[in-house]
């Protein structure tokens, strides 16, 4: 695929329309092809500014998605008015959709035991006819050569089409990077839509989403958890594409 996008900050994210991203997923997983896509908000936007290793990762991802709100204002900033939030819990429920009707296969590896076991549950409930290849919880230290050799064979030997990602930003952008050319399906990174989907965290209300204030909801629900985060990589995002668009304006006349 020809990528189409924008830089937003340092990360180039893909400008494309839920039908084009769906679509592409569903092409790709059918071939088995050995691709990662990056659903990037404004938290891995930012830190791709002071990692370098994830700003690598991200632009040489065959699909990175505006996420966030911010991250898809900022696109239609730069010259695509019509962008769309692509988001990984809505990405991922849709591609799922499409999986049953077509009959792929999919994994889901990351979080724990227990928040797997009810996210099959909840596919079961909506997608009764959907294939599960399978799930792996990995333990939450680095594998060694040898575990990780015995994860990817697993994986493979379950002919999924599309392997699902759920290890939080940057772990699970940086380990899809890595597989590339092992695992004989398409990686999708979706963050925290494990827990979203089986009920393990709750969603904000469909309002606050169609308003861009998820991140809101979020704080409100984990304020301990994430007001560094939110506090400092909103500050960082405003900032910094404040300044580059400013440099595009000034640029342009």
């Amino acid at each position: 695929m020809r990528r189409k996008g924008r830089p937003v900050l340092e990360a180039f994210i893909d400008a494309l329309s839920w039908d084009d991203v769906i679509r592409q997923l569903v092409v790709w997983g059918a071939a088995h092809e050995s691709r990662y896509v990056c659903i990037c908000n404004v938290h891995s936007v930012v830190t791709t500014t002071m990692d370098p290793e994830l700003k690598t990762v991200v632009n040489e991802a065959d699909m990175s998605t505006p996420d966030g709100a911010p991250v898809a204002w900022a696109l239609r900033k730069l010259g695509f008015p019509s962008q769309e939030r692509i988001n990984g819990p809505d990405l991922m429920w849709r591609y799922l959709g499409e999986a049953e009707r077509l009959g792929q296969a999919v994994f889901f590896y990351g979080s724990t035991e227990s928040t797997l076991a009810k996210l099959r549950e909840s596919m079961a409930a909506t997608f009764p006819h959907l294939i599960v290849a399978g799930t792996l919880s990995p333990p939450y230290r680095p594998l060694s050569s040898v575990e990780d050799e015995s994860e990817v064979r697993i994986i493979n030997s379950t002919r999924a089409n599309v392997l699902f990602v759920g290890l939080g930003c940057p772990t699970q952008e940086k380990w899809m990077a890595v597989h590339r050319g092992r695992i004989n399906a398409l990686m999708i990174g979706v963050g925290a839509a494990f827990d979203y989907h089986s009920g393990t965290i709750k969603r904000a209300p469909l309002w606050m989403q169609r308003k861009g204030l998820e991140w809101l909801y979020r704080l409100l629900i984990e304020p301990r958890r994430l007001y560094k985060r939110y506090l400092i990589c909103n500050t960082l995002f405003i900032i910094g594409i404040s300044k580059q668009l400013i440099v595009r304006m000034l640029a342009r006349n």
